[in-house]
């Protein structure tokens, strides 16, 4: 181990992800291949092969793909850009959005949907099965961050939240009988 202190940043990746990669990116305007895995392993781990092999079938390098995204304006565009690749649906899509755009764009996750969708009465449907639903899902949970006076990302978060405490089978849930 050449120096000890340099993966540190691995033991809080969404940290690493947020600040470090996000400023990359705006910076270099494109991810590295080890920056694009790290993001697609935080989101879903069990994705990261099939993933790699969709990459790997498509032709195109990591810093041809996100630059390409990157240079893209429309919104509904860079998400179809991404998910065109075999492998990455929506969800993971999202989530390299997300670490790219954070204030643009939001993560498709169950246990936000879920909070939202009780937060929102308006909202219907699954952020995960149309480039159209995930957007109107984004824009939803833009207005939440609006009212609540809260960052995309921290609405993201505090949206997870809420589910894994008073979800199904959440924390709230779990410990009631135990008290």
């Amino acid at each position: 181990m050449e120096n000890l202190k340099n993966y540190l940043k691995y033991y809080s990746l969404e940290d690493y992800l947020f600040n470090e990669v996000s400023a990359n990116f705006r910076k270099k305007g494109f991810l590295t291949t080890k920056e694009f895995f790290a993001i697609v392993i935080w989101k879903s781990n069990r994705a990261k092969t099939r993933v790699l092999k969709g990459i790997k079938k498509n032709g195109k390098t990591i810093r041809q793909l996100t630059s390409e995204v990157n240079k893209e304006n429309d919104d509904k565009k860079k998400v179809g850009i991404l998910e065109a690749i075999q492998g990455i649906g929506i969800p993971i899509a999202s989530a390299i959005l997300a670490v790219c755009y954070p204030k643009i764009f939001t993560i498709a996750d169950y246990r936000t949907k879920e909070s939202l969708t009780k937060k929102n009465k308006d909202f219907k449907g699954k952020p995960t099965t149309s480039i159209l639903s995930y957007l109107k899902y984004s824009k939803a949970c833009h207005k939440i961050a609006e009212e609540e006076g809260l960052s995309l990302r921290d609405t993201d978060r505090a949206l997870w939240g809420v589910d894994f405490y008073e979800g199904k089978n959440g924390l709230k849930e779990l410990v009631k009988n135990l008290a």
